[in-house]
């Protein structure tokens, strides 16, 4: 783990525009800096980046955060490879936390294989381009596939000669750790010694999303070889078949660029389609889809168009895991390569913009695919016809979005028409599955989402429950004083006591309510009770990214609350420590007398329906209550809430 002083080295010489700008081509303005936003199509700048406060902010897709966060988000990184890049960039040494022998030799395992895996990748490469066998048979075989030198170059494709152990022999003479050998999977042990695994194949080297060999992919040659056509990897410390997407390093900034995700099923499309200037296609490697590998489409964008061979085995891989893509809110389309093709042999045969002309003509719609394919197994079997409604009713009800509600009533429409059932029944059937999750989710989500789902009630109960609702200005005095503990929690009041533990004292008794401003509060206590004087700077390179979120969206100008008091009582902007405890004052009377006035709404509705015994009780609540009110309002020097 990344030590908390070489995380500080680095974030003391971040500079945003220098990082950014490796990316963007900015123009000063002002004392911000302007350029077209890397994240969508603009044609006018509105992308801005502030050197003063080190966040960026476009206006047009609402993109913001900080330099971590940038190279996050353009580049795909974790928030680790993050600081390893900006680490680099500076020439600043990582320092490591102490770990424990199992770490370090978990950390020593992976840094062989990778060192392993380079040395095979630049073996097998030389093989392919610098012997006589690899020009009469590897290269005749790609060349003869339609592969050329500038796609099998960037995708380091490489050979692994027919000899028993070339790349072993090579790999011992290089010292490099036997005991590793087996796990890599390219050499194997017969009979007392080290063979190639990868014999006379053709060898695609796996990287991950930052460029790392990771494994191969080993391809068949010989036509009558009855060896299986492909062998992988063997899975490993560094190599999880189910985490990775072949191509994804190279197709990334494509995806991303244009927003839809091609998936393919080998290696060969992926690099056929590459090739043909299609680059934002990844390959599943002809398995099911899994959980881990929709979520990394996810990270680069929503719309997952499959493209598989048409035949009944295509259809099939085709509809594998895509339910679970509709979980994960990804919107999924099928094309349907004909005439017994595949994504490679296609695209060579009609080139490229046919095959781009093609795939956007051809597009199912998964939900209403996958509906006929079912259908036409169903038959005339009325126990599956009613089991294959409630399917559909509930893969419906997973469309809850409000934008997506003309979306949702086409597909009832549609569904229903291919089922030959009424309208109205699908509709209150796939009512019912968003109400049955929605009881079942209710208690993981924020109250605020809880609230927007929740059915209307019962003529006479709007107003008890308006009371209890957590509104938009309620979360706006929160965001203010998080803020102000943020920006000023490390200034010392003239009791010599530090802000923030000021703070905490005062709202003791009237806490936080937005789970994302106490988690935020949380993260910073934590530090600030290990003495670490947290401030925005640096919260917003906090290791967690739900803090750096939100540590940057309070930055934001639309956030920026705790002027907007002052102006409201005409008061001049802070020039000292002096202004500063008096806005803070401010915000916290502002925040508590909103506080004291709900529960005066509150103890008013109690009093309405208590018994007689109870009513001279809230009475006395209600006689306080007032009190307080009335003190917190004289101290603002107005009455501002109605």
């Amino acid at each position: 783990m990344i030590t908390s002083n070489t995380i500080q080295q680095i974030t003391n010489r971040i500079d945003i525009i220098d990082v950014v700008g490796e990316f963007v081509k900015l123009k000063k303005r002002g004392t911000n800096f302007i350029g077209n936003c890397p994240f969508h199509n603009e044609k006018s700048p509105s992308f801005t980046v502030s050197p003063a406060k080190e966040i960026y902010k476009c206006f047009g897709c609402g993109k913001s955060g900080n330099t971590i966060t940038f190279l996050m988000e353009h580049e795909k990184y974790s928030y680790v490879e993050s600081l390893r890049w900006l680490a680099a960039r500076y020439n600043i040494e990582i320092e490591e936390t102490e770990t424990s022998p199992a770490q370090k030799l978990a950390q020593q395992v992976a840094d062989s294989l990778y060192a392993i895996n380079n040395f095979a990748m630049d073996f097998f490469a030389k093989q392919y381009w610098e012997t006589e066998a690899g020009e009469s048979i590897a290269q005749s075989y790609m060349q003869h596939r339609g592969f050329l030198k500038p796609i099998v170059e960037k995708f380091k494709i490489g050979y692994n000669p027919s000899d028993k152990d070339s790349l072993a022999k090579a790999l011992i003479q290089n010292q490099f750790n036997p005991e590793l050998f087996a796990k890599t999977g390219l050499v194997v042990e017969r009979n007392g010694e080290w063979q190639d695994n990868y014999r006379d194949r053709i060898i695609f080297p796996i990287h991950n999303t930052t460029g790392k060999i990771i494994g191969f992919g080993a391809r068949q040659i010989a036509k009558n070889d009855k060896s299986p056509k492909y062998i992988n990897s063997p899975e490993n410390d560094i190599y999880v078949k189910s985490k990775i997407l072949y191509g994804s390093y190279f197709a990334r900034t494509s995806i991303d660029k244009l927003n839809e995700c091609l998936l393919v099923e080998g290696y060969t499309d992926v690099v056929s389609l590459h090739q043909a200037g299609i680059e934002n296609v990844v390959a599943s490697g002809g398995t099911s889809l899994t959980i881990d590998q929709l979520r990394l489409i996810k990270k680069y964008t929503q719309n997952l168009t499959i493209i598989y061979d048409g035949d009944a085995a295509g259809v099939k891989a085709a509809l594998r895991g895509l339910d679970m893509a509709l979980e994960e809110g990804l919107n999924v389309q099928l094309v349907l390569i004909p005439d017994k093709e595949d994504p490679d042999s296609y695209v060579n045969k009609v080139g490229p913009d046919a095959f781009r002309e093609f795939v956007q003509s051809a597009k199912k719609d998964f939900v209403l695919f996958q509906l006929e394919v079912q259908l036409k197994e169903v038959g005339g079997d009325l126990n599956k016809k009613n089991a294959l409604v409630n399917q559909i009713a509930e893969t419906l009800s997973k469309i809850n979005k409000p934008e997506d509600f003309t979306k949702l009533q086409e597909y009832v429409r549609k569904c229903s028409s291919l089922l030959r059932i009424d309208e109205t029944g699908l509709t209150q059937l796939v009512n019912k599955f968003k109400r049955d999750k929605i009881v079942k989710e209710e208690k993981k989500m924020s109250y605020d989402e809880a609230a927007i789902l929740m059915p209307s009630f019962p003529q006479g109960q709007e107003q008890q429950q308006d009371t209890d609702l957590f509104t938009d200005k309620d979360l706006a005095h929160e965001k203010n004083l998080v803020k102000l503990i943020i920006e000023y929690g490390n200034e010392l009041t003239k009791e010599n006591k530090l802000v923030a533990q000021w703070i905490f004292d005062e709202i003791e008794s009237f806490p936080l309510e937005n789970e994302d401003m106490v988690y935020l509060i949380e993260a910073y206590k934590k530090w600030f009770y290990a003495g670490k004087l947290p401030n925005g700077k640096t919260l917003q390179y906090h290791e967690d990214e739900k803090v750096q979120k939100w540590v940057v969206s309070l930055f934001e100008p639309d956030h920026e609350l705790s002027t907007r008091w002052n102006e409201k009582l005409g008061k001049p902007e802070r020039e000292d420590v002096k202004d500063i405890i008096n806005e803070i004052e401010i915000g916290l009377m502002y925040f508590k007398l909103r506080k004291v006035k709900k529960m005066i709404s509150q103890n008013q509705m109690d009093l309405e329906t208590a018994p007689e015994k109870e009513q001279i009780q809230l009475l006395q609540i209600h006689k306080h209550l007032k009190e307080v009110e009335r003190e917190l309002t004289q101290g603002i020097g107005t009455v501002i809430m109605k």
